[in-house]
C-alpha cells in the first residue's frame, strides 16, 4: 500500500487558499487548512498553485488519433474528406499500429492530466480492429486513465451494411455507450429511426448513449429534438448526450426556444468540440462567415450539462492538438464569447466537473470520500488556469504521482528589471 500524501498550502477552484488535502489508500481522507502529518506520508508543498479534479475529455476518437497523413493529408480540411480519409484508412489499419498510436496518445494525455476520456470507435469494419485494439488500450490504461468506448457506426448505422450487427457485437465484447450518427443516415426518414433504434437497444442492454447529432451546418438537422424525444420516452435520463449539434448555431431563434427546454426536460447532456466544430462548419459559408459550434452559453443558461471535447488529434479532420483540455475550453469560451469571470469558469467546469457527469463518473472531486485523482496547476484560479494554460505540476492518481513538470517560468536580462517575469500576476 502506498504511504499516505499530503498536499500542503494549496488553492482550490472555489478560491480557498491555505488549504491541505491528505490522501491515503485511493482516496481523499481530509480537506482542510492545517492538516497533522501522518506518520510516513510524503508530503509536498503546493506553493499556493492550484489543486484541480482530473481534466476529463467527453467526446475524442482514440482509434483516428496521431494517423494524420495516412494515407494522405486532407487536402480540402472538410469534414467530409476527412471520412472519406477514413475510409480509405480503415482497410490499412493493423492492430498493433492502433495500439501504439492509442497508447501514445494516453502518454500525452497524462502528462495533461487528462485522466478519463470517453472514445468513439468505428464499428462499420468488419473485422472491428479498432474495437478490439482498444479494448486491449482500455485494460492497459485502466491503472491510470479512465477510458470509456462509444460503439459509433461512423458510416450510419442503417446506411452502412452490417453496421447495427457490428454494433452489437462490439456491445457484446465489451463496449460501454451506444453511438450513432443520424445526420449522416441517406434520409432525414432514417436519421430518426436510426435515433429510436439506438436509443431502444441502450434502454434494453442498460447502457448510456452518445450520438454525434447535427453536425451540420444545416438548420434542418433536428435530430437532437427526436433523440430527446426517445430519452423522455424510454427513461433514459441523465444517460443520455447530443454531441456536436452544430446545426443549432444556425437554427432560429423561436424553434430553438422550443428545443432547449425539451433538451433539459429529458435531461439529455450537450458536447461541443469547439476545435474541431469551427474548423470544419462553416465551409460552405462566404462572408459572414457561421463559427459553427453549438449554442453553449444559451444551453447552460436553460440548465443543460455542457462539457466540451478534444474530438480529435493529428488525424484525418484535424491536423493539430495535443491532449491539452485547458487549449479547448480556451477555445471555446473565445467563439462562445464567455468572456466574463462566471463565463470562463463555466468553460473550466466544462473540461472538469460537466464532463466527469457526462460520462458518470462515481468519486471524482476533490471532497473527502473521492477518488484520491488530482492536478496540482500553476496557476492560482480556474481563469489564470485558462489564460495560461497552466503548467500541471503534479498528476496524482488514487493518490500516486504519476507525473511532475517544472515550473514555467523565464530568466530575464534586461537592466533595471527583474530577473524573472511572473505571469500569474492577479488583476
Amino acid at each position: 500500500m502506498a504511504a499516505p500524501l499530503l498536499i500542503r498550502n494549496a488553492t482550490l477552484p472555489d478560491g480557498r487558499t491555505g488549504i491541505d488535502l491528505l490522501a491515503r489508500d485511493g482516496r481523499i481522507e481530509a480537506v482542510g487548512p492545517a492538516l497533522g502529518t501522518p506518520e510516513a506520508a510524503e508530503v509536498i508543498d503546493a506553493g499556493g498553485w492550484m489543486l484541480s479534479p482530473p481534466f476529463v475529455d467527453a467526446h475524442f476518437h482514440m482509434d483516428a488519433t496521431l494517423s494524420y497523413g495516412l494515407p494522405r493529408v486532407n487536402a480540402s480540411g472538410t469534414l467530409l474528406e476527412g471520412i472519406a480519409l477514413w475510409g480509405e484508412l480503415k482497410p490499412q489499419l493493423t492492430q498493433d499500429a492502433l495500439v501504439v498510436r492509442a497508447l501514445d496518445y494516453c502518454d500525452w494525455a497524462v502528462a495533461q492530466g487528462l485522466l478519463a476520456i470517453r472514445t468513439h470507435v468505428d464499428v462499420c469494419d468488419d473485422r472491428l480492429l479498432a474495437v478490439e485494439a482498444l479494448l486491449h488500450v482500455r485494460e492497459r490504461v485502466r491503472p491510470y486513465i479512465d477510458l470509456q468506448l462509444v460503439a459509433f457506426p461512423q458510416d450510419g448505422v442503417l446506411r452502412a451494411p452490417r453496421a447495427m450487427v457490428n454494433l452489437q457485437r462490439a456491445l457484446d465484447l465489451g463496449v460501454d455507450v451506444v453511438g450513432g450518427i443520424p445526420h449522416f443516415e441517406r434520409t432525414m426518414a432514417d436519421g430518426a429511426e436510426s435515433v429510436r433504434l439506438l436509443c431502444e437497444l441502450a434502454a434494453a442492454r442498460g447502457l448510456r448513449v452518445d450520438m454525434h447529432c447535427d453536425e451540420s451546418d444545416d438548420p434542418l438537422s433536428r435530430h437532437i429534438e427526436t433523440l430527446a424525444f426517445h430519452t423522455q420516452r424510454l427513461g433514459l435520463h441523465g444517460r443520455v448526450t447530443g454531441s456536436h449539434l452544430t446545426s443549432m448555431h444556425s437554427m432560429d431563434n423561436y424553434y430553438v426556444s422550443k428545443l432547449l427546454p425539451l433538451i433539459r426536460e429529458a435531461g439529455v447532456h450537450a458536447v461541443a468540440n469547439p476545435l474541431i466544430n469551427i474548423t470544419l462548419q462553416g465551409r460552405h459559408d462566404s462572408y459572414p462567415r457561421r463559427r459553427g459550434m453549438t449554442r453553449v452559453p444559451e444551453m447552460l443558461a436553460a440548465g443543460i450539462n455542457v462539457g466540451f471535447g478534444h474530438d480529435c488529434v493529428m488525424d484525418p479532420w484535424y491536423s493539430l492538438g495535443s491532449g491539452c483540455m485547458l487549449e479547448v475550453a480556451a477555445m471555446g469560451l473565445h467563439v462562445a464569447q464567455m468572456t466574463s469571470q462566471q463565463g470562463m469558469r463555466q468553460c473550466f467546469d466544462a473540461v472538469t466537473v460537466n464532463n466527469a457527469r457526462i460520462l458518470g463518473l462515481e468519486g471524482y472531486g476533490l471532497e473527502p470520500g473521492c477518488h484520491a485523482d488530482f492536478l496540482l496547476l500553476q496557476a492560482r484560479s480556474p481563469v489564470e488556469a485558462l489564460r495560461l494554460r497552466a503548467q500541471r505540476l503534479l498528476v496524482v492518481r488514487a493518490g500516486t504521482v504519476i507525473a511532475r513538470s517544472p515550473e514555467r517560468t523565464a530568466t530575464l536580462n534586461l537592466p533595471g528589471r527583474p530577473d524573472r517575469v511572473d505571469f500569474t500576476r492577479q488583476t
